[in-house]
């Protein structure tokens, strides 16, 4: 199995590691160098010139910053890729840019799976990603061994279900970011002490991963980025785009992005939990806790 991995950032590099790790051979790309070149020490192939990398790979995996420029480097790929090659985008995109690749791929004689991921760096590093995967169940079985060594893919639909299957769950995680902020801000607002509140709740209806995790990040005021405010807002953006195809309306999504956008341009880069921030910019004067923030 010959697998090519393109971009080698925050989420790239674990999940190259990961394949590694499992025993298969990658070349790995990015358009700067030296980002794929810090993989050599861990066994990958790092190739400077896109063609080169993607030529004769049975998967080409592509872990991109979004549709657009995800776009640009299949376009200059494609000449490149070998007859029937699959090619796995891993990347978040809208949709509707899903399932544009999959028309060019498909036209071409090549194939193609949306699979992103959720889990963040961490999963990434575990290997433990959910994977979300649109297309064909005979492209999704070739591909199903190589996703699992990066976390737990499973087939939700056709080509473009990938992206909406994550768009539904950072929908959840967008809304829960802000919910758990506003439930420690009153919490301490109102005397209690929010730490306590949060042990208090945990492993009743109200337990989640956001509240486990994020809770403490907001407790520690930690907002140093897994994922970032900015990629937060993509996926809002993205999420409302879906449902107006959809011809749908998602009043709480609307609101959760008007929310992170009175911080997209003072704390881009921080986490996403960062949603506390907006929140306090909303209520002059309250605070959760009194440790200095953590900004990267």
């Amino acid at each position: 199995m010959r697998i090519t991995f393109l971009g080698i950032g925050l989420m790239g590099d674990p999940m190259v590691r990961r394949l590694l790790n499992s025993g298969y051979t990658v070349k790995v790309w990015n358009r700067t160098h030296s980002k794929a070149q810090a993989l050599a020490a861990a066994g990958a192939v790092p190739v400077p010139q896109l063609d080169e990398a993607v030529r004769e790979a049975d998967i080409v995996i592509s872990m991109l910053e979004a549709g657009p420029t995800v776009a640009l480097v299949l376009e200059a790929a494609l000449p490149a890729l070998a007859p029937s090659a699959l090619w796995i985008d891993m990347s978040s995109t809208r949709q509707s840019e899903a399932q544009q690749f999959h028309a060019l791929l498909t036209a071409q004689g090549r194939r193609f799976i949306d699979a992103p991921v959720s889990g963040g760096v961490g999963g990434a590093q575990a290997g433990t990603l959910a994977i979300m995967a649109g297309g064909s169940a005979q492209d999704f079985a070739q591909a199903e061994p190589v996703l699992a060594a990066m976390g737990r893919p499973t087939l939700v639909g056709p080509a473009g279900s990938g992206q909406v299957s994550k768009l539904c769950n950072q929908l959840i995680v967008g809304a829960t970011l802000n919910i758990v902020a506003e439930a420690l801000l009153l919490a301490q607002a109102a005397g209690a002490d929010p730490a306590a509140v949060r042990t208090a709740i945990r492993g009743g209806f109200a337990e989640s991963k956001i509240l486990e995790v994020h809770g403490q990040r907001m407790l520690e005021r930690n907002f140093v980025a897994g994922g970032q405010v900015k990629t937060q807002i993509k996926d809002q953006r993205n999420i409302l785009a879906a449902a107006a195809a959809a011809g749908v309306t998602l009043p709480v999504t609307e609101l959760v992005t008007q929310r992170y956008e009175t911080i997209e341009q003072v704390y881009p880069q921080a986490d996403h939990s960062a949603a506390l921030l907006a929140l306090e910019r909303l209520n002059p004067g309250q605070r959760v806790g009194t440790a200095p923030d953590k900004l990267a």
